[in-house]
């Protein structure tokens, strides 16, 4: 097959964004926007930019230029219909295959170029394109080449998205005339080296994702995709659905990989022999996947700082098992069943199916027992039974015969629960073994002691060394109890509607803690303070599973993080040498991650003590900070549909509040307005559940999805009115980089922006030289500026904003203040 060298020309503009893809095309000198396609995570892919004369929006003809004003004609428009990238791994190369397919909407001929955004940095090898299985001979751009195309597209266009991609290469093709209707399908493959990050190889992809079409206007017909499962399922705007994977990285197991982890996706692992695929589920901006490089002996350990030079840094630290399998340490599992009269039903059926799967997970080594509660307190065996295969055959039939009835006397279970059976009172042996507690109720304590922080404060005096996990089902628990249960107990509480499935919420949680591997783990960084560590240690490592802490961290330079724990075979440590830098910009995931984590605590302890001005002040803070929707103010994380220049599309402003009146653990009342939409019951258990997907949250489609249903507390209408408008209300969020922008008074206004501090406020016009020569001066401002045409950004001692009324031209004072003040 020949190679063709392609020709291609800077006036030819079009861009697929961050936030969504706008496609334009021209015929002769009438040009016209055609549409808005958002796409769900997508940072750059491959970007179509159709050829012609430059493309001014309606606006702009309207106001005077030199192409004839818009006559609203019916032009062609060409669009990304899919994008899927496939990643293999081996001997540290990694191969990447990205195809994606295009097609003309429009009734006429169209002509494009296609340009792919080469990362920084990278080392490029076996570079090819290739348009429907033709070879063809792209120009690959450096990152100097490059910035003069993307200014020029972005002037052009007066759209700011590819202001994101300043600093990097490109590579550029000609993708020849496009019939209306017909497909172009455009392969990219090239190699690059995998970077070391600690004990892991760090996979990282720049805008990985696919489009999620919802389209404003009449003008084009919506493009009909597949949209895939995953976290990041579901319909938007009416549209079918996008490819079920945009992302899979396939590398071999026998080349001594643990278990990959991500930051900022969820991941679906499958295996077919010595071959292991990870597929991406959810949508971010960017993918960054750690694959532990696993130890025979010890653990794999990686460290992801992020620090501005500005108080406390934050460090992201994940912990593999070793690749040697390690005898796991027994357990002594205790299942707490309650059968008070409001579990019949269904509810009893899920519990019982639930016992059944936490019993599948026992081996002959473990040990378990079973309490069922109603107002009195009832057992399978008064001691630990081993998991022998007749034991758990005569458990599963003790299962099958209960029945719900009576009362609910949670001290009297608890007290079953976390004592010490008389076989075990006085011995050594207990010490070798993990207990764990799973506890489900569905009702608030109606005999015996009811007061919660009685309950708890006698649960904490019998806990020792048990790992307390609670199940809340139904609005009709007392949350805060089993919330401080949970927390006090090193375990986690889970909250499930009347909807959901308790089968699956209690094998979730005990398929996860099978084969404990190191308990008890404790970290000591040397000469660096780590502070606020989340969760709160001890915590233990089981088999196949990574341990993912994150903290602030004081001081700086490299050092060693010393890890102790306990295994069956007695204690062990190990150790990892790492830098903690003063400044580092690169993983601005692990502060909004460590941020979702600390508000999902904070707020537990909101419900214990009820409001307090050091509490509510720090809530505030960080939710403002991070645009993480709290009990106090609440953000609506969301792409919306955006115009051509960055801006929300028109939309009534709908501002909102989660604020809502709830009970404390000791019986007092949120001080806020309590909201229409809930009682008082269904508020707080809607609280502590978005508190608990808080706490939980370890990948940033994680806690974003966490984050659409803190919101969405408020009731129906919030979300999906500002949705089908295709805009966004005052207060809703996005985020750029580190930083986080708010809707505010029609700017994307940074949240750090504080009128009273009185930093001086530099003003530059979009699209303007001296707009260009900011972006060019502060690559910090790239992400920034590619949200809209209308932004202010916070620096250290200076703010940037652009605004239509700002400077065209840097002054030599303006340049020396941004150098000064950034």
């Amino acid at each position: 097959m020949q190679s063709r060298t392609i020709q291609s020309t800077r006036g030819a503009h079009a861009v697929a964004s961050a936030a969504f893809a706008v496609g334009y095309v021209a015929i002769g000198c009438v040009a016209m926007l055609l549409t808005a396609v958002t796409a769900t995570g997508a940072g750059a892919q491959g970007m179509v930019i159709p050829r012609g004369g430059p493309c001014l929006r309606p606006g702009d003809c309207a106001r005077g230029c030199a192409a004839p004003p818009c006559d609203g004609s019916y032009v062609p428009a060409v669009v990304r219909t899919s994008s899927q990238v496939r990643a293999v791994l081996a001997d540290r190369v990694l191969r990447y295959d990205v195809t994606e397919t295009f097609i003309n909407r429009g009734p006429r001929l169209a002509e494009a170029d296609y340009l792919f955004p080469l990362p920084s940095g990278a080392a490029f090898q076996d570079l090819q394109l290739s348009i429907n299985g033709e070879l063809v001979s792209g120009e690959a751009l450096n990152a100097q080449d490059a910035r003069g195309v993307y200014e020029e597209i972005v002037r052009r266009l007066r759209d700011p998205a590819l202001v994101e991609w300043m600093g990097t290469g490109m590579l550029r093709a000609r993708i020849f005339p496009i019939a209306p209707g017909e497909v172009k399908t455009v392969v990219v493959r090239f190699q690059t080296v995998a970077q070391r990050e600690g004990d892991a190889l760090r996979v990282d992809y720049a805008g990985a994702g696919a489009p999620d079409p919802r389209e404003v206007g009449t003008l084009v017909p919506p493009v009909t995709v597949r949209r895939g499962g995953g976290s990041g399922g579901g319909s938007d705007g009416g549209t079918d659905r996008t490819p079920d994977s945009f992302f899979t990285l396939t590398y071999r197991a026998a080349d001594g990989f643990g278990a990959p982890y991500s930051p900022t996706h969820s991941l679906a692992t499958e295996r077919d022999g010595d071959r292991r695929s990870v597929r991406i589920d959810g949508a971010a901006h960017d993918i960054t996947i750690l694959l532990p490089v696993t130890h025979s002996s010890a653990a794999a350990v990686t460290m992801l700082p992020y620090a501005t030079g500005e108080g406390p840094g934050f460090a992201l630290i994940t912990v593999a098992p070793p690749v040697v399998h390690v005898t796991p340490t027994p357990r002594d599992l205790t299942f707490v069943l309650d059968v008070s009269g409001s579990m019949s039903g269904t509810k009893l059926e899920q519990a019982r199916a639930a016992g059944r799967q936490m019993l599948a997970t026992l081996t002959p080594r473990d040990r378990f027992r079973m309490i069922d509660f109603s107002s009195d307190v009832r057992k399978f065996h008064d001691d630990f039974e081993t998991a022998t295969p007749e034991h758990v055959r005569a458990a599963q039939e003790y299962l099958g015969q209960l029945e719900a009835d009576g009362s609910t006397n949670i001290e009297a279970a608890l007290r079953a629960a976390l004592d010490v059976p008389a076989n075990d009172r006085g011995s050594a042996s207990g010490e070798a073994r993990l207990p764990l507690t799973l506890f489900i109720t569905d009702g608030e304590p109606t005999v015996g002691e009811r007061s919660a922080s009685a309950l708890v404060s006698e649960a904490v005096a019998a806990l020792g060394r048990t790992r307390l996990f609670t199940f809340g089902l139904g609005a009709d628990v007392n949350s805060a109890l089993l919330e401080q249960l949970a927390l006090r107990g090193h375990g986690t509480a889970q909250f499930v509607r009347p909807d959901e499935s308790v089968e699956r919420a209690v094998s979730l949680v005990a398929a996860r803690l099978t084969d404990p591997v190191v308990t008890g783990v404790t970290i000591d960084a040397g000469s660096v303070r780590l502070t606020r560590i989340l969760p709160e240690l001890p915590a233990d490592l089981f088999a196949g599973q990574d341990l993912v802490l994150l903290a602030r961290y004081q001081g700086s330079g490299p050092t060693q993080l010393h890890f102790t724990g306990r295994t069956a075979n007695g204690p062990v440590s190990w150790t990892s040498t790492v830098t903690f830098p003063e400044r580092e910009r690169a993983n601005p995931f692990v502060a909004r991650l460590w941020a979702t984590q600390q508000i999902g605590y904070l707020e537990a302890e909101r419900h214990r003590v009820g409001p307090t001005p050091e509490l509510d002040a720090e809530l505030a803070s960080l939710g403002e900070r991070y645009g993480i929707p709290t009990e106090l103010t609440s953000y609506l994380v969301r792409e919306p549909l955006m115009a051509a220049n960055g801006q929300p599309m028109p939309v009534t402003p709908t501002p909102f509040r989660r604020d809502m009146s709830a009970q404390t653990l000791t019986g007092g009342r949120m001080a806020n307005a309590p909201s229409p939409m809930f009682d008082q019951s269904q508020q707080a258990f809607a609280q502590a559940k978005a508190a608990a997907g808080q706490r939980a949250s370890v990948t940033l489609s994680a806690a974003d999805s966490v984050s659409r249903v803190a919101a969405g507390v408020l009731g129906p209408g919030v979300a999906s009115d500002a949705g089908a408008a295709g805009g966004v209300a005052n207060g809703d969020v996005r985020h750029a980089g580190d930083r986080t922008f708010v809707w505010r008074d029609s700017v994307w206004t940074d949240t750090r922006y504080t009128a009273a501090a009185g930093l001086r406020i530099l003003r530059v016009q979009a699209y303007s030289d001296a707009y260009f020569a900011l972006a060019q001066l502060v690559p910090d401002l790239h992400a920034a500026f590619a949200i809209g045409d209308r932004v202010l950004v916070v620096g250290r001692s200076i703010v940037i904003a652009v605004t239509p009324a700002g400077a065209t031209r840097l002054s030599g004072p303006d340049v020396a203040a941004v150098r000064a003040g950034w």
